[in-house]
């Protein structure tokens, strides 16, 4: 497979991931956290680079490192998927600023006003892998295997 269409089809699923993040949080109403925030960069930086790349670059070894750095990019939102899915079970502790017992308290006034969305209690389970689980399962899959067709194209 040629370095162009590698970048360009792990660019549209980076797309069709970051499409489904915005929906889960717009459609469904399951507002993202900080971590969840952390998982999309890397996606948008792969969806712009993979899909555009073939408009801009037309060398094969330029072609080859942008599809290395969409790999790269993509690999990188599963990995911060994977430490998302380590914080929600608990493995290991997550940033202070969405985990814990945190409770600011600023009077009777903001009561009803939602509070932060916390990164280690998932808002949605399915077959026991949350979203950011998911997002690691996908990302680092495809990652892999758009890494092994890079290479084999440069055979």
């Amino acid at each position: 497979m040629k370095a162009s269409d590698v970048a360009r089809a792990l660019g549209i699923l980076a797309l069709l991931l970051i499409l489904g993040a915005l929906g889960f949080q717009y459609i469904a109403g399951m507002p993202p956290c900080e971590m969840c925030h952390w998982q999309r960069w890397p996606l948008i930086a792969a969806a712009f680079l993979g899909i555009l790349s073939g408009v801009f670059f037309k060398r094969d070894d330029a072609m080859f490192s942008i599809a290395l750095l969409v790999i790269l990019l993509v690999a990188a939102s599963g990995a911060i998927g994977v430490d998302q899915a380590g914080v929600e079970w608990k493995w290991w502790a997550g940033p202070q600023a969405c985990t814990g017992n945190r409770i600011d308290f600023h009077g009777l006034g903001d009561l009803n006003v939602p509070g932060q969305v916390r990164c280690d209690l998932p808002s949605f389970r399915l077959f026991g892998l949350s979203l950011a689980g998911y997002n690691a399962l996908i990302s680092l899959g495809s990652a892999l295997l758009g890494l092994a067709l890079l290479l084999k194209g440069r055979r």
